[in-house]
């Protein structure tokens, strides 16, 4: 692997060290457009980053360096492609160049989804695991990640810029929920991951509704997910694997009351709010996105 420059921020050692495999694909969202159901589907055919879904490493977490990264990535299955599903990368240009000066030649794969659908279910989402305490208003004036991951066509032409058009996948939420299959089919064939046959299982998992719920206590639910992020830190994913499976996320995610609908008018600003992205959208992909405005 080249240095690229990216010697020792990327904590490639003088010793003699061998630095880990890297991904030759990202999935990068943006946030709450299935990554998570491809998480689960594509763990069974490719290598991806285990036991976190989201390592942050080119956003975040790039100052722990390639061994940390790399720890990622000690589940070694022969043959297969090695991938991230890292959703928090799209509307970042720091990772977009970390990347492309680490692995100058990643696919990367974009799901886009009505971006008003899309706000809505982050918000939800933030408030469940207490990432954010306000209603939904001020969650749109306070937390700039709701706004600027909806930003699609500009943060798609810098994907396109950087990596060049035939490394950047377009895909769409509208499709993975109308034929699941034939999604998968076209994202499969372009990472390099052999076809994969859905199980019905698999289909109504993409198929359901969110459940999700305001949290029982803001600030019980945020002392939970600073402690996994404290372990996280410290490689201990292991252990908050393990509290995963056995259901203690439960009690600290979520339990509360359902979140209730946002008002028409509340759906009919963002609409006209995000008008001109879709438009540009429209034309950079010659497709119709009348549903969404």
């Amino acid at each position: 692997m080249p240095n690229n420059g990216f010697g020792k921020a990327a904590g490639a050692h003088g010793n003699g060290a061998v630095s880990p495999t890297l991904p030759s694909f990202f999935i990068i969202g943006p946030p709450r457009t299935g990554t998570t159901w491809l998480q689960a589907v594509l763990s069974e055919y490719a290598w991806l980053s285990h036991p976190t879904k989201e390592t942050r490493f080119f956003d975040k977490h790039f100052e722990r360096g390639l061994g940390w990264y790399g720890s990622h990535y000690q589940r070694v299955a022969e043959g297969r492609v090695v991938g991230e599903v890292a959703p928090t990368y799209f509307a970042s240009a720091v990772a977009r160049e970390r990347i492309r000066a680490l692995i100058p030649h990643a696919k990367i794969v974009c799901t886009f989804r009505n971006p008003v659908d899309r706000i809505v279910s982050l918000y939800r989402l933030k408030r469940a695991y207490g990432l954010i305490p306000w209603d939904f208003e001020e969650a749109l004036a306070r937390d700039p990640e709701l706004i600027e991951t909806s930003q699609y066509s500009t943060h798609l032409q810098e994907w396109q810029k950087t990596f060049g058009h035939s490394q950047v996948l377009v895909t769409f939420h509208d499709d993975m929920q109308a034929d699941p299959q034939a999604y998968l089919d076209r994202l499969v064939e372009f990472i390099g991951v052999p076809r994969v046959k859905l199980r019905s299982s698999q289909v109504r998992s993409v198929l359901s509704s969110e459940e999700m719920t305001e949290p029982r206590n803001y600030y019980w639910t945020r002392a939970g997910i600073l402690l996994a992020e404290w372990s996280r830190a410290r490689r201990l994913d292991k252990m908050v694997a393990a509290a995963k499976r056995f259901g203690a996320m439960k009690l600290f995610v979520g339990g509360g009351r359902r979140f209730g609908e946002i008002s028409y008018t509340q759906r009919a600003k963002l609409r006209e709010r995000f008008r001109p992205e879709v438009d540009a959208l429209a034309s950079m992909l010659n497709r119709d996105f009348s549903g969404w405005r």
